[in-house]
């Protein structure tokens, strides 16, 4: 599980057996959510409350190049 970037006790990472479309898991204590790269659509959440997300969403939104960028090196190399 390659670990992308740390923020503020979120951690955002891929799994390194995922799949396409090119997305960002997302977590912090028991908490989970997965965010699309592609259109910055939640694809999935469990814990995280709306304003979490909303700050999750942002974070993912001010990263997304770099999230891309390490999608690409890792599962196109």
């Amino acid at each position: 599980m390659p670990t992308i970037l740390r923020i503020k006790g979120y951690r955002f990472f891929f799994y390194s057996n995922d799949h396409s479309p090119a997305h960002i898991h997302i977590e912090k204590d028991d908490k989970t959510a997965k965010f699309r790269l592609d259109t910055l659509d939640l694809a999935r959440s469990k814990g995280f409350n709306a304003k979490e997300i909303s700050e999750i969403r942002k974070y993912v939104e001010d990263n997304i190049d770099l999230f891309k960028s390490k999608w690409n090196e890792y599962f196109n190399d």
